[in-house]
């Protein structure tokens, strides 16, 4: 920690209930945050399976999609510690546990993450240790590099790609690699926005991010942008994977979503951020999910684009995963 951040000692206060101890564990870990990738590989799964895959399947991807984020979540706040404790947004964390905790957590979810893994296919087990080079990786990146923002995108588009592997027990198609490039340009974007908050402390604790490096009007201006051809990716997806009319309002209705978002980031407000950080994105991968559920469950309402070329590159496997 560089010492031109001030440093003040965190408050001792009661021990807690064990209850009260689990829910601020929660928070640490900001596990109400899982509704980010969470939609976006239950997206992958529907659509690779063009409905729900078996029960046995659809628990062991939920199990990853939440061990797997936990993990990364419990080592980010073990990595970023002392700068969590001292950053006056982020204080408060350090009073929700303590960071040996935070490390044990972390390799449970690990091991649980790898547990699920081997449950689901040999994909799946032999694309384990990419998903957690990624899923953690991204924690240190900032002490190195301005665009860990990117790598944080990456991290949650591995979620489509293994909800995908998972169902298919293969990666051929296009259709996977679309949803992901989508994710990551999305995360992208709305990490900026959300690091916006950090300037001053990131260039007192010299990490390196976007805002503080290049400022609040370049990073807002690339997150549109990002954001933008998020929106056209998915537009590609849907027209590729056949999807009905449901999915396309779906779209309208994700378009509004980003605006509403950058609208909101505009002030400095941080009540404003928030809400534009949070709760506009969450409403995007509801939207989009209820969007894709709905045009599985009614292929043929009222297409307005012709399907794709019947490409093997574009289609489901649908037929494997029938035999697994």
């Amino acid at each position: 920690m560089p010492s031109s951040v001030i440093m003040t000692s965190s408050p001792k206060g009661p021990r807690p209930s064990m209850i009260r101890r689990f829910l601020e564990t929660l928070e640490l870990i900001k596990f109400s945050h899982s509704v980010f990738a969470l939609p976006f590989a239950l997206t992958a799964m529907l659509v690779a399976a063009r409905g729900v895959p078996e029960l046995w399947t659809l628990g062991w991807i939920i199990w990853c999609l939440v061990s797997a984020r936990t993990a990364a979540m419990a080592f980010n706040r073990w990595a970023d510690w002392d700068y969590d404790a001292f950053n006056p947004r982020t204080k408060r964390r350090s009073q929700l546990g303590t960071r040996g905790m935070t490390l044990l957590l972390c390799l449970l979810a690990l091991a649980a993450f790898v547990l699920g893994c081997s449950q689901l296919n040999y994909l799946c087990l032999v694309l384990c240790p990419v998903a957690c080079l990624l899923v953690l990786g991204y924690s240190l990146t900032k002490r190195f590099t301005s665009y860990s923002h990117a790598v944080l995108g990456l991290a949650l588009a591995s979620a489509p790609m293994g909800a995908w592997a998972a169902t298919t027990g293969n990666l051929s198609s296009l259709l996977p690699w679309m949803l992901a490039t989508a994710v990551w340009y999305w995360v992208f974007g709305f990490d900026l926005i959300y690091a916006t908050q950090d300037i001053e402390f990131d260039r007192q604790a010299r990490l390196h991010s976007f805002p503080a490096r290049y400022g609040v009007k370049a990073s807002l201006r690339l997150a549109r942008v990002l954001h933008f051809f998020t929106w056209l990716i998915l537009l590609a997806f849907g027209w590729m994977a056949g999807l009905s009319l449901p999915y396309w309002i779906a779209m309208l209705l994700v378009l509004i979503c980003l605006i509403a978002e950058h609208v909101l980031c505009r002030s400095s407000d941080l009540k404003r951020i928030n809400a534009a950080f949070f709760e506009m994105n969450a409403l995007v991968g509801l939207v989009l999910i209820i969007g894709v559920a709905l045009s599985l469950y009614w292929p043929n309402w009222t297409r307005i684009f012709p399907e794709a070329p019947m490409n093997p590159l574009f289609t489901t496997i649908s037929s494997e995963h029938s035999q697994t």
